[in-house]
């Protein structure tokens, strides 16, 4: 199995239900893949704070989270708590979860 290094990055408009449940599912998802011995980097905008990262990325819903490495960019939005659909959004390999 290839290592991989995914670089993770949530948007999010203030510290609503919904942002926390995006955290906490992507952190969750990072976890497990960390312990797959894949690499996660995870960064948190908040739009409210950068609004011009938001006009930069074209960001129009939140939360959404955005596959920046490897390439291609992907996005996933919503609170990210169906975890198929965010691996399959994100394209990310879901073999590594079968034991």
């Amino acid at each position: 199995m290839t290592t991989r290094h995914y670089q993770l990055r949530l948007y999010i408009a203030g510290m609503t239900p919904a942002a926390r449940r995006a955290i906490d599912n992507l952190t969750a998802l990072a976890t497990d893949l960390g312990q797959q011995g894949e690499q996660v980097d995870i960064q948190v905008v908040d739009i409210l704070q950068r609004p011009q990262l938001a006009e930069d990325e074209r960001i129009l819903a939140t939360p959404v989270v955005i596959r920046k490495l490897p390439p291609p960019i992907r996005r996933v939005v919503g609170d990210l708590s169906e975890r198929e659909r965010v691996l399959v959004g994100l394209d990310i390999r879901d073999d590594i979860f079968d034991p």
